[in-house]
């Protein structure tokens, strides 16, 4: 059965730059990969029907846990609606010849403009049950508080 997953986090920016951090090819390799990981992004497109391809790579290799290889993810995600400034959604499935991670999730990002910032909000709909909720929720915090440090905090 697959699940949904969320994380929310007020940034120190407004809504435009927050945007432009969630659909910028360099923001995305800089804020997205969790602590303990780095990013490489291919094939970038940020426009409805378009997307990219991301890995994300272990630094330490002995902690490696990758659902593509022992130290990788790789992840191809889709962009199915945008609007500007205040959502995202994109479909995202895993490169991987594992059958419990072959499904894929959907990740809305939404944006609410707050006085001191932007809130952005992430929800994972179908996680496969083979992620763990505590990682993945502890990853997707992860990020959000990168995009806060990205973004000036």
């Amino acid at each position: 059965m697959s699940r949904t997953d969320t994380a929310t986090r007020i940034v120190p920016a407004e809504a435009p730059q927050a945007f432009a951090a969630l659909t910028s090819k360099d923001a995305l390799e800089t804020w997205l990969p969790p602590t303990g990981m780095t990013g490489k992004i291919e094939d970038f497109d940020a426009s409805v029907g378009g997307g990219y391809r991301m890995t994300l790579t272990y630094d330490d290799e002995t902690l490696g846990t990758g659902k593509t290889n022992a130290t990788q993810d790789v992840v191809n995600v889709k962009y199915l609606e945008i609007v500007e400034n205040e959502k995202i959604v994109q479909g995202g499935s895993f490169e991987t010849e594992d059958p419990s991670f072959a499904d894929g999730m959907t990740m809305t990002w939404t944006l609410e403009p707050t006085r001191r910032g932007t809130q952005v909000t992430v929800r994972a709909d179908n996680v496969p049950d083979a992620i763990d909720q505590e990682d993945h929720v502890t990853g997707l915090n992860s990020s959000l508080d990168n995009l806060a440090r990205y973004l000036g905090e």
